[in-house]
């Protein structure tokens, strides 16, 4: 078998050669791992045995090695291999950090030896020099812990090592067994591998292990944690002992960011590297500068700390990259290298400008995203400059530092902020709308100011007129506690009528109402209009249709006077105010409990109202379901079709659930394929197992989106309270691991003949 199929696979390359057609595959691992990057960005197919030293079934990732050479290899068919595994890998090779196979087919051909394993040292790790490559190293253990994931909980070990840390990935779930491990000197067999940042810049080192048996304890602890003497928490600096032997090293770039004594920012073409110093000289950003210090990581993010700079004091100015809020916030999988550190422009509105001890903040809004650009002051004794005013609604332009707040390279999404050097970072693009609710105010306070002086002036010249000023005041009175009422709880119905009165008030009793587009008629509204003049004047809406009318009944002989239009203008902004602000309170609590891209309930509604029908469960003597919910093969589809066909799937999906669901009960979106329903209320386990049949169901119709037919399916499981579990976490838990045993089973049914793939 193995003879023919190599045989075969080296025939079918010379005869495409031979035909013109692209290059034979290449089918021994040396060829491959002697490929450049830049060789590699030209996706050759591959055909070479080689054999399995770690594999990982459910992330589909092994690493494979022939002789002295090795490569990470990532599969996208369903294995079940283990190390000394034989295995056929067809594939092609793909570019990234350093090369490695993409592979569409694994076959396993037969048993094998494992190689011997190479004892590394950390500095062997980090320098790359076994990299992929069966290894065994020691040290102790210093932290076990599971690490959550969407696919399946695994573990993972830090491991002291002369010279450093390094992380130990384990195909275990274990906890208790990891657990024990803290501070042992343990020997660890497994893949070689590093750790990278969202700019896929190398961070650490790991090695890879098949299974708990590759890690040998050498030396147990000498007490376990929980057995230790209680430390005052202002004395645990005295268990400090550090032997640092990092090298220190020279960088050259540009300066994109000063903040004396504290970082520096160099930029080198499109790489850019956070520096932390205690220099405070003069220096000036866009001079060509060097940098001395020590490599480390901070938050997962590459750095230089303990620098010292040298100012070359001659200009070469770096020009921002303009941004849109998805380019700055997609990155690691979707574009293998992000933007931190880098120097960026983008430009968004303005929704809030904060002063804060340290820093401005200003809020914007682009794409209908949020992100926040900020001016750290400079410390004293340099003057804190005001901060720059610019009103609410002002798009800008803004540049500076892009700063990431997440270190995961496999995290499709991130929030960010950006860094501002100066307020010279900051360009106005367009102004506000005229229309908005600070000129309301300030046409509120003008009008009151107008008030006042009138009122004064009455109050000096005769009593009739102070009578007028005490019925202003009493207006100002109201209007205050109106506008009060605005920025609380009370109900805008209630809110609107209040301004009714008042004008009605102001027009001496004449009749008063709004109706408000689409909705109530609110206010004191005549059954007979025939012998009234009615005006009316339109509230305008800050952006789309109007949202209402206001209107007043006037006596038909009266003359037309300036009171009334002032009324009504003071109708209108009080009530545009009004329902503009409840409008955008409802859309913020709406924002918090809905996945906006499915509008159904997202993770913290399912927690809020899982918490509640836990408490109503508990004081009934009640019983009621959780259903699990995980899309097959999500991620196939955003690979084959792209994220917009991905998004419009998800939507279906949604729909399709909700409409087997009854009402009262509720499906929410808690993560990026994975869902959850809550069944408040059954009579059995059979009844919250027929909802969960129908929901899985509902997937056998093919999906057509942008011209695709898709063949979808799910995995359910089930959980009842409580029977299963008696907490949200445990209900959770024990309906995702229903979940994952369903899709294992459905896995195993669709399975060929064993061992070829």
């Amino acid at each position: 078998m193995k003879t023919s199929v190599t045989t075969f696979a080296i025939a079918l390359g010379f005869a495409s050669a031979a035909l013109g057609a692209a290059p034979a595959p290449l089918t021994t691992l040396r060829a491959i791992c002697a490929l450049t990057n830049a060789q590699a960005a030209a996706r050759q197919d591959v055909a070479f045995e080689a054999t399995v030293t770690y594999f990982n079934r459910n992330t589909k990732v092994l690493n494979v090695q022939e002789g002295d050479d090795a490569i990470f290899v990532k599969a996208t068919v369903n294995a079940d291999l283990v190390p000394g595994d034989r295995v056929l890998v067809r594939g092609t090779i793909q570019p990234s950090f350093l090369p490695f196979v993409l592979s569409n087919d694994v076959t396993f051909l037969h048993k094998a030896e494992l190689p011997q394993p190479l004892a590394a040292s950390f500095d062997d790790l980090i320098r790359k020099k076994f990299n992929c490559k069966y290894v065994r190293v020691r040290g102790v253990v210093h932290a076990a812990d599971l690490v959550s994931s969407q696919v399946a909980p695994s573990g993972r070990l830090q491991l002291v090592m002369e010279g450093g840390y390094i992380d130990v990935e384990v195909n275990s779930d274990d906890e208790a067994a990891l657990k024990s491990l803290l501070d042992a000197e343990v020997e660890v067999i497994g893949a070689a591998g590093r750790k990278f940042d969202g700019k896929m810049q190398e961070t650490g080192a790991k090695v890879k292990v098949q299974r708990l048996a590759d890690i040998k304890v050498i030396q147990l602890a000498g007490a376990r944690p929980w057995s230790l003497p209680v430390t005052p928490l202002s004395e645990i600096f005295t268990g400090t002992h550090v032997n640092d032997e990092s090298q220190r090293l020279r960088v050259h770039g540009t300066i994109t960011y000063y903040q004396p004594g504290q970082a520096v920012v160099l930029q080198n073409g499109g790489e850019s590297l956070w520096v932390t110093t205690l220099a405070s000289g003069p220096m000036q950003v866009g001079d060509v500068a060097d940098a001395s210090g020590f490599p480390d990581t901070h938050d997962g993010f590459l750095t230089l700390n303990h620098a010292e700079i040298q100012d070359s004091h001659v200009q070469a100015p770096i020009a921002p990259q303009a941004a849109t809020w998805q380019q700055l916030s997609f990155w690691g999988r979707s574009t293998l290298g992000g933007h931190e550190y880098d120097l960026v422009s983008i430009e968004g509105r303005v929704v809030a400008a904060v002063r804060e001890a340290t820093q401005d903040e200003y809020v914007l809004s682009a794409d209908g995203r949020l992100f926040t650009a900020v001016y750290r002051h400079p410390s004293p004794p340099s003057p804190v400059p005001p901060m720059l005013p610019v009103p609410l609604g002002t798009t800008i332009r803004v540049t500076g530092i892009c700063m990431v707040m997440e270190s995961s390279p496999f995290n499709d999404q991130a929030p960010f902020d950006v860094l501002l050097r100066s307020f010279d970072d900051i360009t106005i693009v367009a102004k506000p709308s005229l229309l908005n609710v600070r000129n309301l105010l300030l046409l509120v306070g003008l009008l009151l100011a107008i008030v006042v002086a009138g009122g004064a002036r009455a109050w000096a010249i005769e009593r009739r007129i102070r009578r007028q000023t005490a019925d202003l005041a009493y207006i100002e009175q109201r209007r205050r506690r109106i506008l009060e009422d605005i920025n609380g709880s009370r109900p805008l119905s209630e809110t609107v009528e209040e301004i009714t009165e008042l004008v009605s008030f102001k027009l001496k009793g004449a009749p008063c109402w709004c109706q408000i587009a689409d909705g109530a008629r609110l206010g004191n509204c005549p059954s007979k209009l025939a012998g009234l003049r009615v005006i009316q004047s339109e509230i305008p809406g800050h952006s789309g249709p109007p949202l209402g009318t206001v209107f007043a009944g006037l006596d038909p002989l009266a003359k037309p006077s300036a009171n009334e239009t002032e009324s009504l203008e003071m109708a209108v902004g009080l009530t545009a105010l009004a329902i503009e602000t409840r409008r955008l309170y409802f859309d913020l609590v709406h924002r918090s409990e809905f996945d906006l891209l499915t509008d159904i309930h997202n993770r913290f509604s399912l927690d809020k109202h899982l918490d509640r029908q836990i408490e109503k469960a508990r004081q009934t003597a009640s019983i009621f379901g959780l259903i699990y919910i995980d899309l097959d093969k999500f991620k196939q589809v955003n690979d084959l079709y792209g994220h917009h066909v991905g998004d419009l799937y998800l939507q279906e999906s949604a729909m399709r659930m909700k409409g087997q669901l009854r009402p009262g009960d509720q499906l929410a979106r808690i993560g990026g394929d994975e869902f959850a329903a809550l069944v408040p209320v059954v009579r059995s386990r059979a009844e919250v197992e027929e909802i969960a049949r129908r929901l899985e169901r509902c997937f056998d119709d093919p999906f057509h989106l942008e011209g695709y037919a898709l063949l979808g399916s799910a995995s359910v499981g089930v959980a009842l309270f409580p029977e299963d579990a008696a907490s949200l976490d445990a209900l959770l838990k024990v309906a995702d691991e229903a979940m994952y045993a369903a899709k294992h089973r459905k896995h195993e049914q669709k399975e060929t003949a064993p061992r070829y793939y």
